[in-house]
């Protein structure tokens, strides 16, 4: 679903990341560890289409997007949340989902807008339902007429979660997913991950949470990949213990 080929981004004379390649199958958890300034967030940002690698290749479900941009690949599936929740403050939780799935459009033009006709209500109604239950399997549905920008962090986080999936994505990228969740809620998103039909990568400083939720483990270290494996390997694993575990 992801392959990543020999990818390198260069700023000026720094190498943010040096020759990482990484191949995550279908309905694989990938997570990625290693220190800060590791490139954990560059190489999101180049899967993702926010930047473009120096050198090597980007494909996702096997068609190759490396020249592409972020609303490509949104389009084949791909989904992504952020370090910093990103959501619109000003609009209600529901709202931050139900957008979401506007870019599928709402059927009839222009005229079904204007005069509201029954197939454009029942669109609005299934939409309505599918948001309704995305918030509720990431327990947010009680919180579905707040504004987003009066929650905390971690609440805004389970939003932009809610966000990411009811739309089923095939390819979900979360970066720094459980940073401002407390336990409970740590403990939910990883239930909301093991359940979905997508495949997955995240970036997490939270090793316990990586070990316990990923299939498989790649370790960045100054911008190379320094281990990949089974999160047990991982554990045992010299370099990375000296690098990142301690």
């Amino acid at each position: 679903m992801i392959e990543i080929d020999d990818v390198s981004v260069r700023f000026g004379g720094v190498h943010a990341l040096t020759g990482v390649s990484l191949a995550v199958p279908e309905g694989g958890v990938c997570g990625v560890i290693g220190p800060n300034g590791a490139g954990k967030t560059t190489l999101f940002d180049v899967v993702t289409g926010l930047r473009r690698p120096t050198a090597g290749s980007i494909r996702l479900r096997g068609v190759d997007v490396t020249s592409t941009g972020a609303v490509h690949r949104a389009r084949l599936g791909l989904r992504r949340t952020f370090q910093r929740p990103q959501v619109f403050g000003r609009l209600t939780v529901l709202d931050n989902v139900l957008a979401a799935l506007e870019w599928h459009g709402g059927g009839g033009g222009l005229a079904a807008d204007l005069v509201g006709g029954r197939a454009r209500r029942r669109l609005e109604a299934a939409r309505r339902d599918r948001a309704l239950a995305a918030l509720d399997r990431c327990g947010i549905a009680d919180l579905r007429d707040a504004h987003a920008a009066d929650l905390p962090i971690g609440r805004r986080r389970m939003v932009e979660l809610a966000r990411a999936i009811v739309d089923d994505p095939a390819v979900l990228l979360l970066d720094e997913p459980t940073s401002g969740l407390d336990a409970d809620q740590s403990a939910l998103f990883a239930e909301v991950i093991a359940s979905l039909d997508a495949t997955v990568l995240l970036v997490e400083h939270d090793v316990g949470f990586v070990m316990t939720t990923c299939d498989r483990v790649v370790v960045l270290d100054l911008g190379e990949v320094i281990a990949d494996g089974p999160p047990d390997d991982i554990r045992r694993n010299p370099r990375v213990r000296t690098a990142y575990l301690g």
